[in-house]
């Protein structure tokens, strides 16, 4: 008996402790369990969601009508695309992009250039920016944050339109035939995850090589001969780590064309792609972001949020919504398309193809409210750019845009016809970046761009190449 009426006051303290440092005690548990009334209402529900998806029960009735799919302003556009299971939706939107401009100039109907071809030399940029970024934190310690992030992130599907644009005016572009699609292509995945490990066991010997030259042992002329020296044999080692890449990259890609031929007359991917575009496709372009949770008015750059070791970052002017729909309009307007990209996920009725607030009553299914908005979700990593598609339509009324529409990436009989329509308070809520030609741009956006950028982190929630 005397043992017992000790231990009681043992176990008042321990319990006094789990609720000191923030641990669910007995007591907290039985308030938290007061959530589950365990009425009919509640077993009704349980028995629901237990079998069948929340999106299938939230789906709000009231709002299941198709939406209006006519739309006063449409750039012309033809054939849906497909990128079937792979990340590579920044690269499908940015070359529709090109496309729309190509078919409007020559007339050309579903005429498409290669997806594989460029993603091809994106693998093989994406491997070497890896590799020569391990090479310029060699000194750096492993557990440093850049340093992790970079082993975290060796390689990927997804991107941004500077990738696009970088890749295109070095290796420029072949139409769809003449590279076509492979099943890997396809089908990213696998070939991704092995080229990650590979670029990981590369990167140790990179840092490995470097550690064991000594040169914190050298001094002065020793030393730079040294320091040369050890310059010198990585790039050897990474020229010789990218051969390997570039053999699985054409395992499971093809080898890309350096010649094809084009109504008659052979054509380098360079010529193809500027004598068929004939502009800048670097230089002719502002990329815009809406980012509430930072300034606008300013321009930011994301490191590492490129697609070649000498291309550039991702780079764009902050601004309200409402001055890039004046631009989006205006490109429109004139028979443009452009890049768009957003969070895709959010509120999408998938089968009709409708992004809208509306579709899902999620707070009557789950009896919880959510009540974040923009820049509160995107502090909280809830909310992000995740997918790129091709904005294409907008519908006015009085002046005033009611919903848009995008071209998408996964096939004809996706969505709406291929496309996805969104109202434009989804637009307010999940649109992130937009892509649009100089010329739609007014001069106090261009006058912005002379800033000094303010670099952000690669681990930074704007970080989140599309796919």
């Amino acid at each position: 008996m005397k043992k017992l009426i000790s231990l009681i006051p043992l176990a008042l303290l321990c319990i006094a402790a789990f609720a000191q440092n923030g641990a669910i005690t007995p007591s907290m548990l039985e308030q938290i369990s007061k959530g589950w009334k365990g009425d009919a209402s509640d077993r009704a529900l349980r028995n629901a969601v237990g079998q069948t998806s929340l999106n299938t029960l939230a789906i709000n009735a009231e709002n299941a009508a198709m939406i209006n799919t006519d739309f006063s302003d449409k750039v012309k556009t033809s054939g849906i695309t497909d990128q079937k299971s792979s990340g590579r939706c920044w690269l499908f939107t940015g070359l529709n992009v090109l496309r729309a401009a190509a078919i409007d100039k020559y007339n050309l109907g579903n005429f498409q250039f290669s997806q594989n071809y460029c993603f091809f030399w994106d693998q093989l940029e994406k491997a070497n920016l890896f590799l020569q970024a391990v090479i310029d934190t060699r000194d750096k310690p492993f557990e440093d944050r850049e340093v992790d992030w970079l082993f975290s992130n060796p390689i990927g599907d997804g991107g941004t339109f500077t990738g696009v644009a970088n890749l295109v005016t070095k290796y420029g572009l072949v139409p769809s035939d003449v590279m076509p699609e492979t099943a890997v292509a396809n089908s990213t995945g696998q070939m991704s995850n092995h080229l990650r490990v590979l670029l990981r066991q590369d990167g140790l010997k990179l840092r490995g090589i470097a550690a064991d030259a000594g040169l914190d042992k050298l001094k002065g002329t020793k030393a730079k001969k040294a320091a040369a020296a050890l310059e010198t044999r990585l790039q050897v080692e990474k020229t010789a780590m990218l051969a390997e890449v570039y053999h699985v990259l054409a395992l499971c890609l093809g080898v890309p064309p350096t010649e094809f031929e084009w109504k008659g007359e052979k054509k380098t991917p360079v010529q193809f792609y500027r004598e068929l575009l004939g502009y800048d496709l670097e230089g002719g372009y502002v990329m815009l972001m809406n980012d509430p949770s930072r300034e606008y008015g300013k321009v930011y750059e994301i490191q590492y949020d490129r697609h070649m070791y000498d291309g550039q970052n991702w780079l764009y002017v902050n601004l309200p919504v409402e001055r890039i729909k004046e631009m989006a309009i205006a490109s429109i307007k004139a028979n443009t398309a452009m890049y768009f990209s957003c969070d895709v996920g959010k509120f999408l009725d998938r089968k009709r193809g409708v992004a809208d607030l509306n579709n899902f009553d999620y707070e009557s299914l789950l009896g919880v409210k959510f009540t974040m908005d923009k820049k509160e979700r995107i502090l909280t990593h809830s909310s992000g750019s995740s997918h790129a598609m091709t904005l294409m339509a907008v519908d006015l009324k009085e002046g005033k845009p009611v919903k848009w529409m995008v071209e998408n990436s996964w096939g004809a009989d996706s969505g709406y016809r291929g496309h996805i329509i969104m109202t434009d308070e989804w637009f307010d809520n999940y649109m992130f970046r937009l892509v649009v030609e100089k010329r739609f741009v007014p001069a106090d956006v261009m006058a912005m761009l002379q800033q000094e950028p303010i670099m952000l982190p690669a681990w930074d929630p704007m970080y989140m190449p599309e796919e």
